[in-house]
């Protein structure tokens, strides 16, 4: 089973300083129907307006990656912990109970774009609480599993994530390992197959995968896309 879901169908906010799309249920926006997608909570495209912050705040045990599209963000912990990543780069915070989380856009001048993806984490899970790799310029790059490695996030649940960089013209086809994915268009447009069923996909477009071994992706422009492969 493939089946989309629009940027247009997504709930969004403007705050002026802040400006989102929320895939899922999140902050004011509440759809019963979508609390989320198996072991995906969240996955949220947020501009936060030059020298804005997002306000400390503590998580569930969730595994949190941001993966920034545009500019260069800071992110604090209570613990003193705290690390830059910009444009091409990706942060996974393994979120801890009782520490909260800040998140700054450093530039005075220039906005900062980013996604956010919250995965849920086992309960006995540990690794690294601050990890960054940068993004390349391959059509497929694994960067996030349970196992982590070279090049490689390490997450507190069995996913893999995908992310995606193809020409125009051009296919990937991607085994799926979990019963259920999320096919993500960050950028540009793609036909999306499964099962001999296509669905069209343009920016800021999603799609739900179910019970499929294999999807395969051919970009009519050059893409950004992230394939998130999730147990049940």
């Amino acid at each position: 089973m493939i089946k989309i879901r629009t940027a247009k169908q997504c709930g969004e906010a403007d705050y002026g300083w802040l400006k989102a799309r929320y895939t899922f249920s999140f902050g004011h926006y509440f759809d019963p129907k979508l609390l989320g997608y198996a072991s995906l909570r969240v996955l949220n495209q947020e501009v936060l307006a030059p020298g804005t912050s997002l306000q400390p705040r503590c998580y569930p045990k969730v595994d949190i990656l941001n993966l920034v599209l545009e500019g260069e963000a800071e992110y604090r912990d209570n613990e003193g912990n705290h690390i830059q990543v910009k444009t091409g780069e990706a942060v996974l915070l393994s979120a801890q109970p009782r520490v909260s989380y800040s998140e700054h856009n450093i530039s005075k001048k220039n906005p900062l774009t980013r996604m956010q993806l919250w995965l849920e984490a086992c309960p006995e899970g540990e690794n690294p609480l601050i990890q960054k790799i940068t993004l390349n310029n391959q059509s497929q790059q694994l960067i996030a599993t349970a196992d982590g490695g070279k090049s490689m996030l390490q997450l507190r649940q069995d996913i893999r994530v995908h992310h995606l960089n193809l020409k125009a013209g051009q296919q990937q086809s991607i085994p799926l390992q979990g019963s259920h994915a999320y096919f993500q268009s960050i950028h540009g447009s793609v036909a999306a197959t499964a099962k001999g069923k296509t669905v069209n996909l343009t920016c800021g477009d999603g799609a739900f995968i179910c019970d499929e071994q294999q999807v395969t992706l051919e970009a009519s422009t050059p893409l950004k896309g992230l394939l998130i492969d999730l147990p049940a």
